[in-house]
């Protein structure tokens, strides 16, 4: 698995000298085209179509159903702008949306709520992490949530408005926002579940068969859940702001569903930090298991050392240029001196056997 370790900074400098306010597009250039989905829907009816245009949506407003408008793809500053017009969403919002370098933060206006949340899907097709900012403002009857990419991260969510007729299509925007958000939230659960597996075949394999590439494994995944730690843990200080919050627009029996999402973010924050424990403790075994090889190794060498040790002496002694030697003259000099060859080392490795170096 492989995963964007930090926030690409491109486009930044062009923000330098701008008057705030100004929308320019900072983050890493959009891949796809910007796309309008809107899904208007009551307790009876429920219509989604694509739309040209923000004025669009003026055209077929309807105050009595609940709108949700999902841009995916923010390259063009114009629909962004037109927002603002038509919506009187200030410009330091729709600056902050354009921004995709945003802390996640929830701010109340009069008139409307902005909320800005960092999202991550799991690609299985790549085995990446997929990383986004998802801004959301809600107003009295219209949810505007803008992406950075067209995914599926909210088709689950799609399909329970269209299929259902409960809380989703008799609550207002305020739930809407809820089950955005608790959409986000369990996509972080997926990317935790798909950690522990990481970690463990990490550790399956450094088990069995630990090698340079299990260490480049180990530090990886650490980046990986220090920078998942780093999208997610925020979302925990939002959520209780939105608890918090005294809008008209969130409705006091819809706060208890937040209460709970926020729940779910406590135990995924919990979750990464422990999945950081296990992965700190899994390069420790690394590495003692690395030191107990060196020891390993040492240990044979340090055996073979002590073996050659009094040979090298005895061939020592009997190598010097001295004329009286008698034991150079006697018959069987050679072959008593072969036999101590044999029988010490023999009588050594015997030694450490007993003494349970071996």
């Amino acid at each position: 698995m492989s995963i964007k370790i930090s926030e690409s900074l491109e486009n930044a400098s062009d923000k330098a000298g701008l008057p705030p306010g100004t929308l320019v597009h900072v983050g890493k250039a959009p891949d796809t085209e910007c796309r309008i989905t809107v899904i208007k829907y009551d307790r009876q009816n429920y219509e989604e179509y694509y739309a040209q245009s923000i004025e669009e949506l003026l055209t077929r407003k309807d105050d009595n159903a609940v709108t949700w408008v999902n841009i995916e793809g923010l390259g063009n500053t114009e629909i962004i702008k037109s927002i603002g017009q038509n919506f009187d969403v200030h410009p330091l919002v729709l600056e902050d949306i354009l921004n995709t370098h945003q802390r996640q933060k929830f701010e109340d206006y009069d008139k409307y709520l902005f909320i800005v949340l960092k999202g991550l899907l799991f690609s299985a097709e790549h085995s990446t992490i997929i990383y986004e900012q998802i801004s959301i403002v809600i107003l009295n009857n219209f949810i505007f949530t803008f992406k950075e990419k067209q995914d599926d991260l909210f088709t689950s969510l799609k399909h329970r408005i269209s299929n259902s007729k409960g809380r989703l299509r008799s609550f207002g925007t305020d739930y809407l926002a809820y089950a955005i958000i608790d959409a986000i939230v369990d996509q972080y659960m997926v990317i935790g579940d798909s950690m522990i597996d990481v970690i463990e075949s990490i550790e399956d394999e450094l088990l069995q068969n630990s090698t340079k590439k299990t260490l480049f494994s180990i530090q990886r995944t650490r980046r990986e859940l220090i920078f998942i730690r780093k999208a997610v843990s925020p979302i925990r200080e939002v959520l209780a702001e939105i608890q918090r919050c005294e809008s008209e627009i969130i409705q006091d029996n819809t706060k208890i569903y937040f209460r709970d999402v926020y729940d779910h973010s406590l135990r995924v924050i919990e979750s990464m930090d422990s999945y950081r424990e296990l992965v700190s403790g899994l390069l420790e075994i690394y590495l003692s298991s690395i030191s107990n090889k060196m020891n390993e190794i040492m240990k044979v060498l340090t055996v073979f050392a002590s073996i050659f040790i009094p040979l090298t002496f005895i061939a020592g002694i009997y190598g010097m240029n001295f004329d009286y030697m008698p034991e150079l003259k006697w018959k069987w000099a050679y072959p008593i001196l072969w036999c101590v060859f044999i029988i010490t080392p023999i009588a050594l490795l015997v030694y450490f056997k007993k003494k349970k170096w071996l």
